[in-house]
């Protein structure tokens, strides 16, 4: 998992990626490729 200041530039990465908030922390899964995965704050 990767920990940025923006996942905007991650989302891109793949068709798949979503942006969730859970627990007041921006993350980006991706259920089809889990190595896909960011968190924010």
């Amino acid at each position: 998992m990767k920990i940025k200041n923006s996942l905007r530039a991650l989302r891109k990465r793949h068709r798949n990626n979503r942006v969730v908030r859970r627990r007041g922390r921006l993350y980006v899964i991706n259920k089809t490729n889990p190595r896909f995965k960011a968190r924010q704050g």
